[in-house]
């Protein structure tokens, strides 16, 4: 059995009110994954084109402000 599987086992295992804890740490852990790896991106400029024709459309009007 692979790590995973072993972590999925144990997940599944968990009572309710250990699985609400863990989901909570896993949401709060992932979100922060996510922000580190969209910071990154953004730091090396993998972002850039994205922004160049967001701005782009916006200001040809295709887009509006939220």
């Amino acid at each position: 059995m692979g790590e995973v599987e072993k972590i999925e086992a144990q997940v599944e295992s968990l009572a309710a009110p250990d699985l609400a804890k863990f989901r909570s740490w896993f949401l709060e852990f992932d979100a922060r994954v996510w922000d580190r790896k969209i910071e990154a991106d953004s730091a090396s400029g993998k972002l850039d084109k994205l922004l160049s024709e967001a701005r782009s459309e916006f200001s040809s009007g295709k887009a509006r402000e939220l």
